[in-house]
Order: C-alpha cells, then sequence, then structure tokens
C-alpha cells in the first residue's frame, strides 16, 4: 500500500468522465494495489470519500468511508434520489482549504459492483448519501463547487 499524490482542482483528469472497469480489470495485481492505495490515502487525509480522478486514475472507481469501514464502489451509479433535499456543508481533497454548502438528496440508492466484481445495491442516506453523491459527481467530472453555482447561479 502506498499514499498517492491527490490530484488539485486545476488538473485535468479532475474534470474528464471516468471510464468503466471491466470484470477483467479487478482481477489484476493493478487494480488490487490501487484499491488499498486510495483507501490508505483517504484516510491520510482524513477524508470520508475518495474518486480514481483524485489520484490521478481515469476509471469509475471510488472509495466511501461507511459505518461497517472503507467500501470500494466499481462502476456506481445513483438509480434513485429521494425527493426530500438537505444542506450541508461539504469539502474536497482536492481543494484542499475551502468548504461550501451544497443541497442534495437525503437518500440515494446506489447500484454498483464491490471490488470483488460482486453486484451490490444499497440505500444511503443522510451523511453517507452525501458521501455518495458527492465520489460520483467526481467520477462524472463534477466537483462540489459546481454543485454551489448551480444552485446559487
Amino acid at each position: 500500500m502506498a499514499v498517492r499524490k491527490i490530484r488539485i482542482d486545476g488538473d485535468p483528469i479532475l474534470r474528464q468522465p471516468t471510464k468503466p472497469l471491466e470484470p477483467k480489470d479487478l482481477l489484476t495485481e493493478g487494480f488490487r494495489q490501487l484499491v488499498a492505495d486510495m483507501v490508505e490515502t483517504m484516510r491520510e487525509a482524513k477524508g470520508v470519500g475518495i474518486a480514481a480522478p483524485q489520484v490521478g486514475e481515469g476509471c469509475r472507481l471510488c472509495i466511501v468511508d461507511s459505518h461497517d469501514g472503507p467500501m470500494a464502489l466499481v462502476n456506481p451509479v445513483i438509480i434513485q434520489r429521494s425527493w426530500k433535499m438537505t444542506k450541508g456543508e461539504e469539502g474536497c481533497l482536492s481543494i484542499p482549504g475551502q468548504y461550501g454548502v451544497v443541497k442534495r438528496a437525503k437518500s440515494v440508492k446506489v447500484k454498483a459492483q464491490n471490488a470483488a466484481g460482486e453486484p451490490i445495491l444499497f440505500i444511503a442516506k443522510d451523511f453517507l448519501a452525501r458521501v455518495c453523491q458527492h465520489e460520483i459527481d467526481h467520477l462524472d467530472g463534477i466537483l462540489y463547487v459546481d454543485r454551489i453555482k448551480e444552485q446559487n447561479p
């Protein structure tokens, strides 16, 4: 495991949509190393989530820290959002020292695979829902500051 350099806003990889991972990709040592490195990098930076582009990788992978510990989400998609919205302060490892209030769905249903390639489907609520939305946004080339601008034109 290794702590990787976190890419900072302005790095073009943060604005590029990621490419889905194929089943064969999950069987490689490089993928397992990436997952371990992302968990270690997130912990070292005291984050609650991290997306592959933040460590310079253009694949559709993120880590979210749940109450059960870090969870790898491969090719995650939000398939349902609650109507109820909530505002909350967010920060980002790629925009150090800055915070802003973002309005997000209070709960989301996420479809993904785990690091072993097994399908997973779960409902995230409250803080975990916010983290999932934030990290999946990264995979689409969106930063939380974009959400602030869109909510406060």
